[in-house]
């Protein structure tokens, strides 16, 4: 027994300068997720000292219990944290668990966001990219079309006489006249349509316009034969289309309310008023003849739904129809009535804009007999 205790003292004894050295080499650290392991530690070390404090009387009598008995309390922090150390080192999958994930805090200020939408808020962020001070987005003005009950059941009435009679008609003449007689037709047609451009360019003050329209149809007229060919464009005379209905827009009456006339087409109010106005200045007019006049004016209607043949293919399959053709005709005849012939920037503008040639039926290519004339 004596030896017993006499080991348990000299144990004690070794190790309080240990904990001593311990506690000055290491800052105090306390780990709230280790009590388990200081309190273990804790229980090792104090049957030690409780045994040594009531050994033998020659171990009372040496005074060895002393310095254990009151070093090991004051170090038991420091023993913790010694302890914490070596069972990470030992095993680090047990130390990582003893602190909570650093992403645990933000996902729990996410609130009800998900792992993806977390992870993709870390990536790219979660600010917003518009700029604020940036203006309200261009509102461009629609077609003013009040009267779209009325134009829809006119446009469907249109569409029935062009599928059974003007689209097999056009179809037809195509494959039955060769392209230069077709072209040679479209060239009288249009060559007829110049002094009505002249005129009118001369009333939307643009005379170098107007002067080119009377020297188009003058050289095709006689070197032309009688308008077939157009040796006035390869004179860098350019061809131009003016009718009395741009000339009120150039006016002033800048909007107008989109009509769709039976057989005629798209127009406007304004271009109605126009019709009017264009009907006593058309060539095609002067021909009191029914028999001949009739049949040409017939023979326009079918070139102009001929060069409307290219455009079908950008209807088929339209969702809407009538919507596709209003607005493709309102947005072209703006430019011809507002628009110039080339943007700011100096580049043309596109084919479908520039073209002169008027895709819509003339007020003087419809077949009406005068009455009197033979």
């Amino acid at each position: 027994m004596r030896s017993n205790g006499f080991r348990l003292t000299l144990l004690a004894s070794l190790l309080a300068p240990v904990a001593a050295f311990a506690q000055t080499a290491e800052p105090q650290t306390a780990a709230p997720a280790a009590t388990d392991s200081s309190e273990a530690a804790q229980a090792v070390v104090a049957p030690a000292t409780t045994e040594a404090s009531v050994g033998t009387p020659a171990a009372e009598a040496t005074g060895a219990t002393s310095p254990a008995t009151h070093e090991v309390p004051a170090t038991s922090n420091d023993a913790d944290a010694a302890t914490q150390e070596r069972v990470a080192q030992e095993d680090p999958q047990a130390g990582a668990t003893t602190q909570p994930p650093a992403s645990e805090p933000a996902r729990a200020d996410a609130g009800a966001q998900t792992d993806a939408e977390q992870a993709f808020g870390d990536i790219y962020g979660t600010q917003e990219f518009a700029d604020p001070d940036l203006p309200d987005a261009a509102v461009l003005p629609g077609t003013y079309d009040p009267w779209e009950g009325y134009n829809r059941r006119m446009h469907r009435f249109n569409n029935a006489v062009d599928r059974r009679v003007a689209k097999p008609l056009a179809r037809g003449y195509v494959r039955a006249v060769p392209r230069p007689v077709r072209l040679g037709v479209s060239n009288f047609f249009n060559n007829l349509s110049q002094p009505l451009t002249m005129v009118n360019s001369l009333l939307q003050g643009k005379p170098k316009q107007a002067g080119q329209a009377f020297g188009r149809f003058l050289l095709n007229s006689t070197f032309g034969v009688a308008g077939l060919f157009d040796p006035a464009t390869r004179a860098n005379l350019p061809q131009k289309s003016e009718d009395f209905g741009q000339t009120l827009g150039v006016w002033g009456w800048k909007r107008s309310r989109y009509f769709e006339l039976p057989l005629f087409g798209p127009r406007t109010v304004r271009d109605v008023f126009g019709m009017a106005g264009d009907a006593p200045l058309s060539p095609m007019r002067q021909v009191e003849a029914d028999r001949i006049r009739v049949p040409l004016q017939g023979l326009q209607l079918v070139d102009v739904r001929t060069q409307l043949l290219t455009t079908d293919s950008l209807r088929e399959g339209a969702q809407d129809d009538y919507a596709l053709v209003r607005d493709a005709w309102s947005q072209r005849r703006d430019y011809q009535i507002f628009g110039d012939r080339a943007s700011k920037d100096g580049k043309d503008l596109p084919d479908y804009l520039q073209e002169q040639e008027d895709s819509t039926v003339p007020i003087d290519a419809m077949p009406v007999p005068v009455p009197g004339n033979g």
